[in-house]
């Protein structure tokens, strides 16, 4: 069992894969089908291409991002070097990732140099991996980034082959994905009310540049020839096709957008009915689990989900969690008495103080530390009583 939110967990996986060669190495038509089949084009993942099933029952969103955005890259690393040597993909990773690193993002400022470069990739990995469900203190528009991972995808590749990034690679393509994004939305007959949120979400998801606002009027003046291969051009025509999709109905003037598009990239007109009909066939079969179609109150959104997180994370620790609880005698007598009366100011310090003590000594329970994870106490503190022995009240009921 692998568990993305410990130390080693690359190695781990690395090892129960028993990775030697991919089956789609060599053929990046089947490794782009195989990897938007995931999810992960998209940006929500519901499976992994791997040669062993990977269950995932009980894990967070971010680390099922962790692990797919780990395996699609070494997947490029196996199509690009026709090589499939872990150490090796490893130690390029983390010196890619040193280079990507963008002026004012401060992406690995947890990596210790004397770390392993498992470890070190382990901790890139983290901080690359960004979903709504972590970000108390990050802007809530950060919902749709993991579907512009598949840019650090492309990044690698251009690494793997030149033994560098292309100057302003990443700040090209991602000024593209907007720009063509925000094109595809104005060609649509019937807008939704999706529409708006989608490239502002896009336009504050980028972290390479700071995108123009300088309307872009039409495809031509993007400089398209400047994606010469064919994973760029598929994901850019796919990213087309997600902001078009509206119930899966394709207007005539949106498919000739997509068509026009694919004429520009020099790819086969069929890839734009194959694209509509995987994008359809995906977003119905996911819409409900999809956070952008249900993204009406981003409030009430962010806190349905990280309330479903801390759950999820007290579960997964409920063992060590109820014991340090227990240790604690005056923790225990308050919140029992929280249960039959409110609390005054300075009880609810006490425990407010107590419980952060105790999250202090479990990994996983430090969401709390950050900044604005108090405000997450409360759900915390809801749910103590049901993983607390039933006897631990009715004990204190002739207690005054």
């Amino acid at each position: 069992m692998i568990n993305p939110s410990t130390n080693g967990w690359i190695d781990k996986f690395l090892s129960k894969q028993k990775i030697s060669t991919l089956s789609a190495a060599g053929d990046s038509n089947l490794f782009y089908k195989k990897v938007r089949e995931t999810g992960f084009i998209y940006g929500h993942i519901v499976s992994f291409d791997t040669p062993i099933k990977i269950e995932t029952k009980g894990w967070l969103e971010n680390e099922i991002s962790k692990v797919a955005l780990l395996n699609t890259l070494f997947g490029t690393y196996v199509l690009t070097t026709n090589k499939a040597i872990p150490e090796e993909f490893i130690a390029k990773a983390v010196t890619f990732y040193n280079e990507m690193n963008p002026q004012g993002f401060s992406l690995f400022k947890k990596v210790l140099p004397n770390s392993s470069p498992s470890l070190n990739l382990e901790k890139i990995i983290d901080d690359r991996v960004q979903t709504n469900i972590d970000v108390i203190s990050k802007n809530f528009s950060h919902i749709v980034t993991n579907a512009l991972l598949f840019i650090d995808v492309l990044a690698f590749r251009q690494y793997l082959i030149h033994g560098a990034i292309p100057e302003k690679y990443l700040k090209k393509i991602e000024e593209t994905i907007v720009s063509i994004v925000s094109l595809a939305l104005k060609t649509k007959s019937n807008k939704s009310k999706y529409d708006d949120l989608l490239i502002k979400l896009f336009e504050s998801s980028v972290r390479y540049s700071k995108f123009s606002k300088t309307a872009i009027q039409n495809l031509d003046e993007l400089k398209l020839d400047y994606f010469t291969n064919e994973l760029e051009k598929k994901y850019l025509i796919d990213m087309a096709g997600m902001a078009l999709w509206s119930d899966g109905i394709i207007e005539k003037n949106e498919a000739y957008f997509l068509h026009k598009l694919t004429e520009i990239m020099a790819i086969p007109d069929d890839f734009v009915t194959e694209s509509i009909e995987k994008t359809n066939e995906f977003i119905v079969t996911f819409k409900e689990e999809i956070p952008y179609f249900n993204y009406s109150n981003p409030v009430k959104h962010f806190y349905e989900q990280t309330t479903q997180t801390v759950i999820k994370l007290i579960t997964r620790n409920k063992n060590r969690l109820v014991k340090e609880i227990i240790q604690s005698k005056e923790l225990m007598l308050l919140l029992a008495y929280s249960t039959r009366r409110d609390l005054d100011e300075k009880e609810k310090k006490k425990v407010r103080k107590q419980l952060l003590d105790i999250c202090k000594t479990i990994p996983s329970l430090t969401i709390f530390l950050l900044p604005g994870g108090t405000l997450l106490l409360p759900i915390l503190i809801k749910f103590i009583p049901t993983l607390l022995p039933s006897a631990f009240n009715e004990n204190l009921e002739n207690e005054d």
